[in-house]
């Protein structure tokens, strides 16, 4: 294969408007400050990946802000010049900063598309993926009423979206549920609680044992792996695990300890394709389906999504909705878009969509050229 070496990475920093606010147990989205990272190798080929944050530390303790100023400071000062023989290797290249994921992911994901467009693959390809066709759910944030709910959910399950999934919170959930399950006995129905309930919560969280759900996702602390063991053995529910997972080590102890029978992979949670890949690789020996979480990516971080669940294991409709639900209008061409709750992977080279840039100027803000390795911050050998 043909390395890579990054000869300069370009921050394009947007903001996007939600078509809809987003109301999740965090709070509400209206719009989002995105941060596209374009890495652009020695021969002109450029690589795009994105800061899946948004502006306060509620789902990690990153923001935008952070992660930019990380990319600044370390991550891309540590890659930037430096021969990259297959993108595999700059996870161990980033390992010198501890967390910081989302930035991380970022970069890497910028890298894959680079790389894979320089050897003519597309990112599944070189992930080893082999589906053709995603299956796609559909994330509807918390409603005014349960009535609200159900009605949302009758217009997704009509556009055909194959999985739903409810968030859900204290004061907005078995109710919610109920009316959803009492609409629509047979739709495949799963409830995200994003770390809103503590384990005292088990016997009120037992109750929806009734409805037959695919999931609850998440429901205690989002740095917990020991309780969600003890929950998931008072439930009938499978639980699944989204804000615990940080990597492949997480993953491992939350399987041996019996802490789900799901993972949510999430490109940015893990920091990135190659971390996302040995966690799918992992559940899939210990029959532990896996399905792709959405973050509310513009249509690089989604097309990403889309290339990673090309891997077999990906058995679950995840969260990549087509761009519409989202944005008045993306920045990828072409845009992403969804056939009876399907979305075809593309056999284009690398991410298989190209990044408009008329659009994309409609939303930048301002961009930041990085060419040189120097950083005011000494970096530890």
């Amino acid at each position: 294969m043909k390395s890579l070496t990054i000869k300069e990475v370009v921050l394009h920093h947007v903001n996007v408007e939600l078509i809809a606010p987003f109301t999740t147990s965090f709070g509400t989205m209206e719009n989002k400050d995105v941060c596209l990272v374009e890495v652009i190798d020695e021969s002109g080929i450029s690589g795009w990946g994105e800061t899946v944050t948004s502006n306060e530390p509620y789902y990690n303790e990153e923001t935008t802000f952070t992660t930019v100023y990380m990319l600044k400071e370390f991550l891309i000062p540590r890659l930037i010049h430096q021969q990259i023989n297959h993108p595999a290797e700059v996870h161990d290249m980033l390992q010198f900063v501890r967390r910081n994921n989302i930035a991380k992911a970022a970069l890497e994901t910028a890298i894959w598309d680079a790389f894979a467009k320089k050897n003519n693959q597309s990112i599944a390809e070189l992930l080893g993926g082999t589906k053709k066709e995603i299956e796609v759910g559909k994330s509807i944030g918390i409603q005014q009423s349960p009535a609200v709910l159900v009605e949302k959910v009758r217009q997704y399950a009509a556009e055909g979206f194959r999985k739903i999934k409810v968030k859900i919170k204290p004061g907005a959930d078995i109710d919610y549920i109920d009316a959803v399950r009492a609409e629509f006995p047979d739709i495949a129905l799963m409830a995200d609680a994003n770390s809103a309930y503590t384990l005292a919560d088990a016997d009120h969280l037992k109750k929806l044992d009734q409805y037959k759900l695919l999931m609850i996702e998440q429901p205690l602390a989002h740095d917990d792996i020991i309780d969600h063991a003890t929950l998931q053995k008072t439930l009938e529910t499978p639980v699944c695990l989204d804000e615990s997972i940080h990597s492949l080590e997480d993953a491992r102890k939350a399987i041996e300890l019996g802490s789900c029978q799901i993972i949510n992979i999430k490109i940015g949670r893990v920091g990135g394709l190659y971390e996302s890949k040995r966690i799918h690789d992992l559940c899939a020996e210990h029959n532990i389906p896996v399905w792709c979480g959405g973050m509310l990516e513009t249509g690089v971080g989604r097309a990403h999504n889309i290339q990673l669940t090309a891997l077999h294991n990906f058995t679950i409709p995840g969260d990549t909705a087509p761009s519409s639900h989202y944005w008045s209008e993306d920045i990828v061409t072409p845009e992403i878009t969804m056939n009876n709750g399907v979305i075809y992977v593309p056999s284009e080279i690398g991410i298989g969509y190209e990044v408009d840039h008329e659009k994309l100027a409609k939303v930048l803000v301002r961009t930041e050229k990085i060419t040189t390795a120097e950083t005011p911050h000494p970096i530890p050998s």
